[in-house]
């Protein structure tokens, strides 16, 4: 077939959650935009990522919570969970938003040209689109944005292969569910769906390389979720070295050079994922790339200024709101004067129960880069928050990191472990954002009985302690009168 050629402002390379991002931006600017994808619209957030992972912590919360009833004063539940309803109630949902909000005749409607096929970057203004029936076409952008998103790591384990593994590419498409699970990875990904299956009824263990779960995160907040979870009877197995997988399969391993044996009915594979940058002619028209993907500038421009990256494709932050953030950003750079705001703090939360979030810097970084007198932690428990007590939940509780200097003190980190921490950690990303202090959470009025009213709480003893230094300057005047 003979190879056509079309002219926009804009061609992004896949249809997920950084590529809609930037087309639905870019057609209300009223560019003319070409979205290229390969797979189906909506990307890993939609079908193997954060809608299907979340529809199965849901489901296994409201299991464990109806056993857990009588708390409550109510009769519990404990009947056996329809492992197979469970799932094929999870897939109603990614279908129903696939049909919905990421359907790409929602973005035809507004003027996007979502073009089905597999792209080829071959110039710095020029992508050539193969499709299956053996068409080509050739489309002339102004501006080039890659948003192909990335794959799981697959480790190199003596008969991993053979065996057979499980990632979160299958994992959400299996027919009939396992009842014992080995995890491989210590991450977000598998602590939230080991509790989510182990509360479902599959026996869960966690094998992980290094020394704590969760590394990225606050460590004495990562405890508190590493007890929750071996209270529901998850194992959870630091400095592993998993050496070979058996049929069976028994996952083998070393810990402190004795060798154990985990047997299961399936593996799940997460240790990682890898950007997707094969198959896209970049070397050829000169965009740098590196291990950790696409090489980008603070705006998501490449090494070719026509060409700009967002999302997982760049090896950053690999989340959906970073992705969409970045993507933009990058719009925001390529078609207006100036320079868009860049770098913003990135939050992101593991979806365990509780939850636990994470914005900015932790205790040990900011003391490690500012030294332990600029540094100030503020705690405070959920034993001593109402709406936690109210809810039976008050295992948890928040970190805010505070540095000190000439300029007064501002917020550089927040951490927060509760029901609904996803939520309360953005007044926090704000706050660090905006440069204020934790005395300045104290002037907020939050709504009470909320989780976030430990913020003002907080916050409110903060500037107490910060008054105190100014104690000469408190007003007396019903001790004046009565002297009068």
């Amino acid at each position: 077939m003979a190879s056509r050629r079309a002219a926009v402002d804009l061609l992004i390379v896949g249809l997920g959650s950084a590529g809609m991002t930037a087309a639905e931006m870019a057609a209300g600017l009223g560019l003319s935009v070409v979205v290229v994808e390969r797979a189906r619209a909506g990307g890993d957030c939609l079908w193997t990522g954060c809608v299907p992972s979340k529809a199965l912590v849901a489901a296994a919360a409201a299991a464990h919570h109806s056993r857990a009833a009588a708390v409550f004063g109510l009769p519990s539940a404990s009947t056996d969970t329809d492992l197979g309803a469970v799932w094929r109630r999870m897939r109603a949902v990614r279908d129903e938003i696939a049909v919905g909000d990421d359907d790409p005749a929602r973005f035809e409607a507004v003027g996007v040209r979502v073009w089905p096929g597999d792209a080829t970057v071959t110039g710095p203004h020029e992508v050539t689109i193969a499709d299956e029936h053996g068409g080509v076409r050739t489309v002339e952008a102004g501006v080039i944005l890659l948003c192909t998103g990335g794959h799981p790591v697959i480790p190199a384990i003596d008969g991993l292969a053979d065996v057979g593994f499980l990632t979160t590419e299958t994992v959400f498409e299996l027919e009939e569910v396992p009842r014992r699970v080995v995890f491989i990875g210590g991450g977000p990904v598998s602590v939230e769906l080991a509790q989510a299956f182990q509360r479902l009824g599959i026996v869960s263990a966690v094998l992980h390389s290094g020394d704590r779960l969760l590394p990225r995160d606050e460590p004495e907040l990562v405890d508190a979720v590493v007890s929750t979870l071996s209270a529901e009877g998850v194992e959870l197995c630091c400095n592993v070295d998993v050496v070979r997988v058996e049929p069976g399969p028994v996952v083998v391993g070393r810990v402190a050079g004795i060798e154990r044996r985990w047997p299961a009915d399936a593996v799940v594979v997460a240790v990682g994922r890898r950007p997707n940058v094969d198959g896209l002619g970049l070397d050829a028209v000169g965009v740098a790339t590196g291990e950790r993907g696409v090489v980008v500038d603070s705006h998501g421009r490449t090494t070719v200024p026509s060409i700009y990256a967002a999302g997982d494709v760049t090896g950053g932050e690999m989340f959906t709101h970073a992705a969409a953030h970045q993507a933009a950003v990058a719009v925001r750079d390529a078609f207006y004067p100036g320079r868009g705001r860049a770098g913003a703090v990135v939050p992101w939360a593991t979806f365990t129960e509780p939850a636990l979030a994470h914005a900015g810097m932790t205790v040990a970084e900011a003391r490690g880069r500012f030294g332990d007198r600029r540094v100030r932690v503020h705690r405070w428990s959920l034993e001593h928050n109402d709406r936690a007590r109210t809810d039976g939940a008050t295992t948890g509780g928040i970190v805010l990191v505070e540095r000190t200097g000439l300029r007064g003190r501002r917020l550089i980190g927040a951490h927060v472990l509760a029901a609904g921490a996803g939520e309360v950690i953005n007044e926090l990303v704000l706050a660090i954002e905006r440069g204020m202090s934790v005395a300045d959470l104290g002037g907020v009025v939050h709504v009470y009985p909320t989780i976030a009213t430990s913020l003002q709480q907080l916050g409110g003893r903060a500037a107490v302690e910060r008054a105190r230094r100014y104690r000469w300057l408190l007003k007396r005047a019903g001790r004046r009168s009565w002297r009068r």
